[in-house]
């Protein structure tokens, strides 16, 4: 049979038989070339197919969330010093820095000014103490003149007991004499008497009635003089309670006098500033010679730090983040003055006094700091960051690790916004979006999640308990004990020849950079 009349359903044996007529180095040439293509055929297949991981080994240390701020440095007690009285500034005694001790004199104020109200202050008060003086002299004369209408009053009112009495009298002498001449009278008409004794009868009469009338007269007149003294007694009585007005309006006008001459001295008094506490002034805002008004309100001649060596930090933290922060929390921060330097205080205050801008709120958190060498200046700024929550001797492996899966454990294949050949999940977590192999839930303190350990070509799940998450690493513990040690590398991404998958976390705290793990 010849080479033209081969037919290929003879498979290799008629193929042998041609090449039978050939030359053996062809032959050998042709089966050599076979075996190579198969072997790259072999090869492309299995790199196609096969999957490597990539991996981070978990560590044991203490993982520490924390919360960033930036505030200022301040003392903890500091005092302005104002002035109560206005006028020029004309002597000054401190400057910056200097210490000074409670009572110290800092600065004087012209006194002159004031000090001429202090002389008319007290002139006023000698003058309503002698108008005073004055009126209660009146009252005394007229609480006398009083005492003597009284006793007037009283006098005529015996007087006219008296003349009533007179009256009586009067009227009885007349009429025994009016008796006496009618039985004298009688006894003249039988001729017993003579003419004249019954004559002079008759004289005694009249005498009798006239003195009657004359008594009745003076007892009128007493009446109209008892009369009279009542009426100047209460004419009295009320010329003295006027003075005795008059009196108690001149020791008024005495007190009124001498609050105004204490007002004057008291701001005489406060010409002199003085320092209310022992301290160091860090502020001087007068000059010698320069005009302080204090009407309105009181200008700050000085402000004095009372302890440099205990300062606080005054830190703006934002709303995500003040939920977390609890007096006496630890702090680390930093001061542009000393780049390579940390300083340490304590959380003192959470003050719930919200302060909103441009739509952020925050909330002043106050820090004490021992400020050791008075290194630390007012109005420095600090960086601080404030340690919230800790994990100490843990086993931190990266937060990918609890995000990826693999892909036949559920997740998509080719997203429309992932590449080709890429399996891609996404989760919304406390920090920001998690993607990765399958959507997660959010991972949070407390929270269950399933990683996977590379162990020899396999890997393994394995299920812990998260103790403690940050931007990019968690601490947790497993659930079955032995399961995770420190060392075991923990699968972060994969890929599977051209085509990888990697578990990516991008946290608010980043600033929107590449999140560790995560390829150029």
């Amino acid at each position: 049979m010849s080479a033209q009349s081969f037919p290929l359903r003879a498979g290799f044996g008629g193929f042998g038989r041609i090449l039978a007529g050939r030359n053996k180095w062809i032959v050998g040439g042709a089966a050599l070339a076979l075996a190579i293509a198969l072997t790259i055929a072999a090869i492309a297949i299995r790199s196609e197919s096969a999957t490597s991981y990539v991996t981070q080994p978990v560590v044991r240390q203490t993982l520490v969330n924390t919360v960033t701020a930036s505030g200022t440095v301040n003392p903890q007690n500091t005092i302005n010093v104002g002035t109560q009285v206005s006028g020029t500034i004309s002597q000054i005694y401190v400057d910056f820095n200097s210490r000074v001790k409670k009572g110290q004199v800092l600065a004087r104020i012209d006194p002159r000014t004031i000090q001429a109200q202090v002389d008319q202050a007290r002139a006023n008060l000698m003058q309503a103490q002698a108008q005073a003086a004055a009126a209660s002299a009146n009252a005394s004369g007229a609480a006398s003149g009083i005492s003597v209408a009284t006793a007037n009053s009283a006098s005529a009112s015996a007087a006219i007991g008296a003349a009533a009495a007179n009256v009586g009298k009067a009227r009885s002498a007349l009429q025994l004499a009016q008796t006496t001449e009618g039985r004298d009278a009688a006894l003249l008409a039988q001729g017993y008497v003579a003419q004249n004794q019954v004559d002079s009868d008759r004289a005694t009469v009249a005498q009798d009635r006239s003195d009657l009338a004359a008594a009745q007269a003076a007892y009128a007149q007493s009446k109209s003089q008892a009369a009279a003294q009542t009426a100047q007694v209460s004419q009295t009585s009320s010329q003295a309670a006027g003075s005795m007005s008059s009196a108690a309006a001149a020791a008024a006008a005495v007190q009124a006098a001498q609050a105004t001459l204490q007002q004057s001295q008291y701001n005489l008094d406060h010409t002199v500033i003085t320092s209310p506490v022992d301290g160091t002034v860090i502020a001087r805002a007068v000059s010698v010679g320069q005009t302080v008004a204090a009407s309105l309100q009181t200008p700050t001649l000085f402000s004095i730090a009372q302890d440099l060596g205990k300062m606080q930090v005054d830190i703006n933290v934002g709303e995500p983040d003040i939920g977390n922060v609890k007096a006496g929390e630890a702090v680390q921060f930093s001061v542009l003055a000393y780049p390579g330097e940390t300083f340490a205080g304590k959380v003192s205050q959470v003050r719930i006094n919200p302060q909103t801008l441009n739509n952020v709120v925050t909330y002043d958190v106050v820090i004490d700091v021992p400020n050791r060498g008075n290194v630390l200046l007012p109005g420095m700024t600090a960086n601080a960051t404030i340690e919230v929550a800790s994990a100490p001797n843990a086993l931190v492996v990266p937060l990918a690790a609890l995000q990826w899966k693999p892909a036949a454990a559920g997740a998509s294949k080719r997203p429309s916004a992932a590449p080709s050949g890429a399996t891609v999940a996404s989760a919304q977590s406390p920090w920001g979006t998690v993607t990765g192999t399958s959507a997660g839930a959010p991972i949070g303190a407390g929270s269950t999640a399933v990683l996977f350990v590379q162990r020899n070509a396999s890997i393994r799940p394995v299920h812990v308990r998260v103790a403690l998450t940050t931007a990019s690493q968690a601490a947790v513990a497993p659930l079955k004990a032995g399961a995770l040690s420190a060392g075991d590398a923990v699968v972060i991404g994969s890929s599977s020849g051209a085509t990888s998958t990697k578990a990516v976390v991008r946290s608010p705290l980043s600033g929107g950079g590449r999140p560790p793990g995560h390829g150029m």
